[in-house]
């Protein structure tokens, strides 16, 4: 149940992904039931003993890393699917669930999770719901917080709320919508430990294009041409630029003989594969004889579908592995994009050996936006301030967001009082003082820590 020091190690302590975060943890709880988190937390609180939930330490706001000695409690070992009901859908899992097992689940099912995420290897369903992680899909399937129909929840008290767990229908209008309060909110109100969620049929057919153009107004006009001409099919659309495809391709082939400055992957869904694939090759018809399609390839096998992902998935653990990365997740409205990637670029200190690599979910406006230093590993803690200066002010003159899907953490918090007026503040706060009273659940995060004394 417990794991103690000397026996911690960075897998707990350290964020898996960047690197970035490390903290200190006395002790790990690794509950197998509700019953025990339920008694844990109780424990604590009664002792005023701050807990930091922990599911796949995938996150990139160092959410899941304890920054005060805190307890760590793990969900890995509540990793029990539960249900499944075939008419409706619905999946009933525990929250230590991989992301990827559910997929494999679902699919052998003939359903499937909506949601997919480049670490959906280590990740689990529970830090998915805690943060409304988004991901490749988020246009064709919607949020987390649109296909998850019920939680159950373990209070800082140890009190155990059944928000809609276990349903036996899709719609329920009775009381207020608790269950949305836990999704998204990091482990600050309490802990998930079972979730519910809706999956839809996997589609029959699956087509994708592998495109290239030469300048972002490009990428858009071919967005709104996939949104027209490809309409209910459309199921994600991704870009990268050449400077992380530069560092990609030396890892992963590309499927085009030449490197363009933006390249874009597009996936349908759909039930009729011949309907599908005659909508998909006249849209690259239609691009190509317009003039803002380079080049592109159609995907010939499920294979190569795979093969096109394994590009975009690629991005990240690529770039890491040529220096330190300073990411940014952010929301923009599309036609932004470059004048915020100017406002970077602008930003950068010529003698620095630092490259810009950018990506992201462009058709629903998130973009990953990462500069990486060549060569070095260590974080530069001025430019870390200077750049993150630069990107809130860009944002936030353009009404995008700071955190499109990878949370607040104990990074992006302290910058809530530049966005959120003073009344919505304290009605978060108001919020977490009555789900967590004594401040034990995931301290230091997510709420900027001023707000406590007001």
């Amino acid at each position: 149940l417990f794991v103690a020091k000397p026996h911690l190690t960075n897998v707990f302590t350290g964020d898996s992904r960047q690197k970035k975060y490390n903290g200190d943890a006395s002790i790990v709880a690794r509950p197998q039931t509700t019953g025990e988190v339920s008694r844990i937390l109780k424990y604590c609180n009664e002792k005023r003993i701050g807990v930091v939930p922990q599911a796949g330490n995938t996150g990139l706001c160092g959410g899941s890393i304890p920054i005060a000695k805190e307890v760590i409690l793990s969900v890995e070992c509540l990793n029990e699917i539960e249900y499944f009901d075939s008419i409706s859908g619905i999946l009933g899992v525990q929250a230590g669930c991989v992301l990827q097992d559910l997929q494999n689940y679902a699919a052998a099912k003939n359903h499937l999770v909506p949601i997919d995420l480049g670490a959906k290897g280590t990740c689990q369903i529970g830090g998915n719901v805690s943060t409304n992680a988004g991901g490749s899909y988020y246009y064709r399937y919607g949020s987390l917080r649109g296909n998850v129909l019920g939680l159950e929840v373990v209070l800082a008290n140890g009190d155990v709320l059944n928000l809609g767990y276990n349903p036996s229908h899709l719609k329920d209008n009775t009381g207020y919508d608790l269950k949305s309060l836990f999704i998204g909110s990091e482990g600050t109100l309490g802990i998930v430990t079972k979730v519910a969620i809706l999956c839809p049929r996997l589609p029959r057919s699956k087509c994708a294009a592998f495109l290239s153009c030469q300048n972002f107004e490009q990428v858009t006009k071919i967005l709104q041409m996939a949104k027209m001409q490809l309409g209910e099919i459309l199921a994600a659309f991704e870009f990268m630029d050449d400077g992380v495809l530069s560092i990609v391709k030396e890892k992963v082939a590309l499927p085009l003989s030449e490197m363009y400055p933006y390249c874009i992957l597009i996936e349908t869904h759909g039930s009729e594969e011949d309907h599908d694939r005659e909508k998909i090759e006249r849209f690259l018809t239609n691009t190509m004889e317009d003039g803002i399609v380079l080049d592109g390839v159609l995907a010939q096998s499920l294979s190569q579908v795979e093969d096109f992902w394994k590009i975009r998935e690629s991005c990240n653990p690529c770039v890491a592995e040529e220096g330190f990365v300073y990411k940014y997740d952010i929301s923009l409205p599309v036609n932004d994009f470059p004048l915020f990637i100017e406002d970077i670029r602008n930003k950068i200190p010529p003698e620095k050996a630092l490259r810009t690599c950018n990506y992201g979910h462009v058709i629903d406006g998130n973009l990953h936006c990462n500069i990486v230093e060549l060569g070095n590993f260590k974080v530069d803690l001025e430019l870390s301030k200077s750049l993150e200066e630069t990107v809130l002010e860009s944002v936030i003159k353009r009404g995008g967001s700071i955190s499109a899907e990878h949370g607040l953490g104990q990074y992006k918090h302290i910058h809530l009082p530049r966005i959120r007026d003073s009344a919505t503040l304290s009605s978060m706060y108001a919020i977490k003082q009555q789900f967590d009273p004594k401040g034990i659940m995931n301290p230091g995060k997510y709420l900027p820590p001023q707000m406590s004394s007001e």
